[in-house]
């Protein structure tokens, strides 16, 4: 057969198996799903408001009630609870504070095992909560493989191994045989394990449970009510919404990628654009083909990478590759599909488990990281210490949120501890600079990462020039 009938042949195929998918996110198409909480109606003064319904908000409302029972906390969430980065990520809740350990070492090199210490601790919390509060999410610390797909990854991965056993991790470096054991794809060259570093979690159903959490430990919540305005209010801080205004002691804003009501925290992220897919429910002979016992959760070690894991109800969720910028820091509804990026990552799919031929994809969506210069979150203060603002996790915020909202209440206390006194919490990330160098720049950066997975991973004189910055992207 010519090969552009064999490609369009292929690419009708690829259309057939897209046609039929759902654009609702695969954790909200769930019987479980609650009925909306009512919307703020009136006035009203709180110990403590929260600004954001995702994982850093709920985690902040929470910790704070466990601190204080008594404590009166409010959460204000615009839209629905988990409708952004907390309910369309892939659902790996990783113990990494810092985006991983070389990116931690690339910035606060003296920290590291301190930062690593307190990343493990804080996913045993997220465990310990999930065990203790009888959330219903699917979490099993699997553990994550990451896989070389092309031979210069596998240098990457053995000097990866290295440093992390330096650093006491439980990390195995894995031949290809060895790693085609776990899980069996005729593309892997070797892997690395790490066994307890990352859990699986069906992040929607987490963020539906610490919202159950938060109310039944005393907390409100409401909503479709966006904080429309922050200003001083003597010894409070008053958050107006369309319906009310709440007058709060203490503030946490937990905007995460979108705009956030303190306006000075704002240049510390831009939204860059990720989609995923989920596959119909494999059939006992599909998963047979994949031989996946461990359900550890897969990344391949490209700069331009994708992440794969399998479903309590075992489909496969596939995503990444593609991180997309557009201008103006576009967050337009629009972009949450984007058929190209779609095609793509079911080719890609199939090229790493040949044995899904024809498999269905159900869902497939997209969704707005909230990225940082540094690629980890950091902390802002307002109004005389009164109010806080956590963001800029860069993908890594399903488990991070937890610390990222415990600093939030140590700084809003006037805490002196180990977490408070971490550079990274002291020092925030370089700004992102204004249109139209923040375009040229993201683009320019998107251009030099896919030449170097093309070119051995060889890093061109502009990523070299950002690696010397402190702006040096690894993924």
């Amino acid at each position: 057969m010519p090969s552009d009938e064999s490609h369009l042949l292929a690419t009708r195929e690829v259309e057939a198996a897209l046609a039929h998918a759902s654009s609702t996110p695969l954790w909200w198409d769930d019987s479980s799903r609650p009925e909306p909480r009512p919307a703020l109606e009136g006035d009203g003064d709180v110990d403590l408001a929260v600004v954001g319904g995702g994982f850093s908000g709920l985690w902040a409302a929470l910790l704070a009630l466990e601190e204080d029972p008594q404590r009166e906390v409010v959460v204000l969430e615009a839209e629905r609870l988990g409708w952004a980065a907390t309910g369309r990520n892939g659902g790996f809740c990783a113990a990494s504070l810092t985006h991983g350990v070389g990116n931690g070492l690339a910035r606060w090199p003296g920290e590291m095992p301190l930062l690593q210490r307190l990343g493990v601790a804080n996913l045993d919390a997220i465990e310990a909560t999930i065990r203790d509060r009888g959330i219903d999410c699917d979490f099993e610390r699997t553990g994550e493989l990451d896989v070389a797909v092309e031979p210069w990854q596998l240098k990457d991965l053995g000097s990866l191994h290295r440093t992390m056993s330096d650093l006491g991790e439980d990390v195995e470096l894995l031949t290809a045989a060895q790693t085609r054991a776990l899980v069996d794809s005729p593309t892997y060259l070797g892997g690395l394990l790490d066994r307890g570093g990352v859990a699986m979690v069906n992040p929607a159903r987490l963020a539906w449970g610490l919202a159950d959490a938060v109310e039944s430990s005393g907390g409100r919540i409401h909503e479709s009510t966006r904080v429309q305005r922050l200003r001083s209010a003597g010894e409070r801080v008053a958050l107006t919404t369309a319906n009310g205004t709440v007058r709060a002691r203490q503030v946490v804003l937990a905007t995460n990628v979108f705009p956030s009501p303190l306006r000075r925290a704002r240049p510390y992220v831009v939204p860059v654009w990720d989609h995923i897919i989920a596959t119909e429910p494999l059939s006992p002979s599909q998963r047979a083909s994949l031989g996946w016992q461990g359900r550890q959760g897969v990344g391949d070690a490209g700069n331009q990478f994708h992440y794969y894991r399998l479903t309590g109800d075992n489909r496969l969720v596939f995503g990444g590759y593609d991180a997309l910028y557009y201008y103006g820091s576009d967050l337009s509804e629009q972009r949450q599909r984007r058929p190209e990026t779609e095609q793509l990552l079911y080719r890609h799919m199939l090229a790493t488990f040949p044995g899904l031929q024809g498999v269905r994809v159900t869902h497939t969506w997209g969704g707005a990281i909230d990225t940082s210069t540094r690629f980890s979150a950091s902390w802002q203060r307002a109004f005389g210490g009164k109010a806080v603002s956590v963001l800029g996790y860069t993908g890594l915020g399903v488990g991070a949120s937890r610390f990222g909202a415990q600093v939030c209440l140590d700084l809003l206390a006037g805490r002196d501890n180990e977490r408070t006194r971490l550079e990274m919490v002291r020092r925030p990330p370089l700004p992102w600079p204004p249109e139209p160098l923040r375009w040229l720049g993201i683009q320019m950066t998107r251009r030099s990462i896919a030449r170097a997975d093309e070119h051995g991973g060889r890093r061109d004189i502009w990523l070299r020039l950002l690696d010397r910055l402190g702006l040096g992207f690894d993924s």
